[in-house]
């Protein structure tokens, strides 16, 4: 038996507006832009992904499963600008067949920095699933993925989730297999300290759909779904959960409708139900783990991710442009906390929404293979432009702060 579990990642970050030295009112993000940009999503993947996926759910009778982590940035502009989407979440909340995933408010990179507001931003984001779905996160997935043993145990001393996800990386599974469960270092055969069971993502697979599924150079295009849920049948024998991680905008916005992501989305059930000897299956990721005993340890004594070809933090911290902003930026958080206090009811929300790590994700001057992912997603000619407007917003906050 071959359980597939579906992830996806839905975000959406608040950019900035051009902001210049000369600029000091408090106004710093391009609402008009980030409107536009989520009514377009919107409309190529979130109404109609999140529709067919609630019809897939019906169809099936609960047994086509699926999750998501939406980030509470991404949560407020769909209650500004698009609430249907809300509540086709609501909808699919409301199958049993969906869960969602808990995650930092502002998909920040806050554990490197300050494990005070990191925290914060967890229980913020718990409140916002609570409020919204009427479920509280049990399985935790960190901004992009990342992952290190200090953040395992971090998280499994508290308790409050049963599983993380994070990458399966090549250099840290060796021989070993991502489909199956593991646990932190020093955990596995003791019940009292494995707390925290950890959900690798398949990347191969994963990236199949993600990335190379309209390339029509790729050797396997076009990618039907019964080929596809023959190579998932291959992992029985050698695992038995395959992890499909993506960005949900995968679906209509990454993937065009044109390619076909839509009809191989809903032949893909089906195709999953009857390969093999049948009884293959989808899982959420409390039902992996609950189902599913871990098979050893998984280590990765550094902060790794699902980024670039080098899966780890070089696409947000590598180099010296997005080294200094980060650290200024959180170096302002306790005044901007004080200053909060004192009377400014808004600019703990604007600093919260600068720690949303897109901001420093376009100052990457990452090139060659990974470079054209990167250019993608930035609303900017060069990373130094993203440098520079950044820094000219972050003067403003420090003077709001009285630094």
């Amino acid at each position: 038996m071959a359980s597939v579990c579906f992830y996806f990642q839905v975000h959406q970050p608040f950019r900035l507006r051009r902001y210049s030295v000369f600029d000091s009112d408090p106004f710093y993000f391009d609402n008009e832009a980030n409107r536009q940009i989520c009514e377009k999503v919107a409309n190529k993947c979130y109404r109609p992904a999140t529709q067919r996926i609630l019809e897939l759910v019906k169809r099936h009778e609960g047994r086509f499963r699926v999750s998501y982590a939406v980030t509470g940035v991404a949560l407020e502009q769909f209650q500004s600008w698009a609430p249907d989407v809300i509540d086709l979440f609501q909808q699919l909340a409301a199958t049993g067949a969906c869960e969602f995933i808990g995650e930092t408010s502002h998909h920040s990179l806050g554990f490197l920095f300050s494990r005070e507001e990191f925290s914060e931003q967890v229980a913020m984001h718990d409140d916002q699933i609570r409020r919204l779905f009427n479920q509280t996160p049990r399985v935790f997935r960190n901004t992009e993925l990342t992952y290190s043993n200090e953040l395992g145990a971090y998280l499994g001393s508290q308790g409050r989730y049963k599983a993380i996800l994070c990458e399966g990386v090549d250099r840290l599974l060796g021989v070993r297999s991502p489909n199956y469960l593991y646990v932190p270092p020093g955990t596995h055969g003791d019940p009292k300290r494995a707390r925290v069971k950890l959900l690798l993502k398949n990347y191969r697979l994963s990236d199949d759909i993600a990335f190379r599924f309209g390339n029509r150079a790729w050797p396997e295009w076009p990618l039907t779904a019964d080929r596809f849920a023959q190579w998932v049948d291959k992992i029985n024998g050698d695992g038995y959960v395959c992890n499909l991680f993506m960005d949900y905008e995968t679906l209509g916005e990454h993937q065009w409708a044109d390619t076909g992501i839509f009809q191989f989305l809903d032949a893909l059930p089906d195709q999953v139900f009857k390969v093999g000897r049948g009884d293959n299956n989808f899982v959420t990721p409390s039902e992996a783990v609950d189902r599913f005993q871990p098979v050893g340890e998984y280590s990765s004594p550094y902060m790794t991710s699902w980024a670039d070809q080098e899966r780890d933090l070089s696409a947000w911290l590598g180099n010296a442009m997005q080294e200094n902003a980060v650290h200024e930026l959180y170096r302002l958080e306790a005044a901007v906390k004080a200053a909060h206090v004192a009377g400014d009811e808004h600019i703990l929300e604007d600093w919260r929404k600068l720690t949303t790590s897109d901001h420093v994700y376009y100052m990457s001057t990452k090139h060659w293979s990974d470079g054209d992912v990167h250019k993608y997603f930035s609303p900017y000619d060069s990373p130094y432009d993203a440098y520079i407007n950044f820094m000219n917003v972050l003067d403003n906050v420090r003077s709001r702060a009285g630094v």
